[in-house]
């Protein structure tokens, strides 16, 4: 038996002890994730990579969803459907809160949300004390891209490619302190990643203070060789910062495999936790040296916490959390990983012979997982995401940016072969005959 299995149902068996105690006293809750649990064990004697093709296992994980089929929902990227236990769990949280609210919610479920920190640490392989709960990947590198210091002069590197609202964060600095923003160009589905370290390696400078690098970036989902980065980096005396927004629970690593002082994600993308919840790692020596976004008392300043003080919050989204891990676990990280990039190679092997059509990320598997970005020559991203969702209800993320443009595809573990099929049809068909006429 592999470890990740022994892990898994570890964890699974210790639920009612902690994590997801109230979860496992729903019958119809239950019932879900014992199936999941079930349809994992049935498969224990195949790699993830064989699992990854076993469309029996794979159809209890899509019933486990309660999506619509009238819709082919390829835009999970920037935020996923939760499976039907993190939902029932949330209106169960949420129902709890209202019952003597400030008693219940402060006294009795707040306090829960310690055992979520012990799941999210868990999963991402450092301390509990250096795990924060957050609304987004945004509002924790903000915290950080905001709350470390810097003095008038000093650089921070980062990408072309990297997240629009991170810019806008550092150019602000920018503006009203003196820093300079040094923005990189890196090559798009590079023949070779160390390309992509390279790049970073010559960008740095005396004055460089901070690093800021995307896991995957979300334009293509080029996965970055961040752990070379960090490393180099670390060399120079450079912090450095990973936007996890995208890579957490869709590709499985830990915190060793980046090597990075900070890290941020969204947890309502891959892990399938409720709309408005995100993780913050920081380095446990780091802490008392990062400001938190929102005022804290001195005497939190070495405690990961004081970056959860945002004032009055809903305890209910932060719970639910704990059912997202019961079932990313019971699925386990790596076969969840071999799954989406299944499902990305299969449109993408299906469209790779069709004339007019290329890519904008690397089929190496080392360089992508489930994002993919397609184009079709002659035709307009934006033009071609609209037809495919007015003409087939297929939902996809057109892109446009200064250095190449492409339709965005980002399947999920719900998604079927059978929508997979019907997306690539159309596509070859537009690249074929173009798109119709208005």
């Amino acid at each position: 038996m592999k470890n990740h299995d022994i892990d898994r149902r570890r964890f699974l068996s210790s639920a009612g002890k902690g994590l997801g105690v109230m979860a496992l006293s729903s019958a119809t809750v239950a019932s879900l994730l014992k199936n999941v649990q079930a349809a994992g064990w049935a498969v224990d004697h195949l790699s993830p990579l064989e699992v990854a093709a076993d469309e029996d296992f794979w159809a209890v994980i899509q019933q486990s969803f309660s999506v619509t089929r009238g819709i082919i929902n390829l835009n999970n990227g920037g935020v996923s459907p939760s499976p039907r236990i993190v939902t029932e769990a949330f209106v169960r949280y949420t129902w709890q809160q209202e019952d003597a609210t400030a008693y219940t919610m402060w006294q009795i479920l707040e306090p829960q949300s310690e055992t979520i920190r012990t799941g999210l640490a868990e999963i991402f392989g450092c301390d509990a004390e250096e795990i924060a709960i957050t609304r987004n990947a945004s509002e924790s590198l903000e915290i950080l891209l905001m709350g470390i210091d810097f003095k008038p002069g000093d650089e921070i590197l980062t990408t072309t490619q990297d997240y629009p609202r991170m810019l806008t964060t550092l150019r602000q600095r920018e503006l009203r302190e003196g820093l300079k923003l040094n923005l990189i160009k890196i090559p798009i589905a590079p023949n070779n990643v160390d390309d992509i370290a390279a790049a970073f390696e010559r960008a740095v400078t005396p004055r460089t203070k901070l690093l800021l690098i995307s896991h995957q970036i979300n334009l293509t989902g080029q996965i970055n060789p961040v752990k070379k980065v960090c490393r180099m980096a670390r060399s120079k005396g450079i912090e450095t910062i990973v936007d996890g927004a995208h890579s957490f629970a869709q590709f499985d690593f830990k915190r060793d495999d980046l090597d990075c002082d900070y890290f941020g994600t969204s947890l309502h993308k891959w892990l399938y936790a409720p709309k408005g919840t995100g993780m913050l790692y920081v380095r446990k020596e780091k802490i008392p040296k990062v400001w938190a976004l929102m005022a804290s008392e001195d005497k939190n300043k070495s405690d990961i916490r004081k970056y959860e003080e945002i004032g009055t919050h809903s305890a209910a989204m932060r719970l639910a959390i704990g059912e997202a891990v019961l079932f990313h676990n019971a699925i386990g990280g790596k076969r969840k990983e071999e799954r989406l990039r299944y499902l990305s190679r299969y449109w993408m092997n299906n469209l790779e012979s069709i004339p007019k059509v290329g890519f904008n990320t690397s089929f190496d598997p080392a360089q992508s997982c489930a994002i993919a970005n397609f184009k079709i020559d002659g035709v307009d991203p934006v033009k071609l995401g609209g037809y495919l969702m007015s003409k087939h209800k297929i939902f996809t993320t057109p892109i446009v940016h200064d250095e190449f443009t492409g339709i965005r595809i980002t399947p999920n573990v719900y998604t079927t072969l059978w929508e997979l099929d019907r997306f690539a049809s159309v596509v070859a068909d537009v690249a074929r005959k173009g798109l119709p006429a208005a």
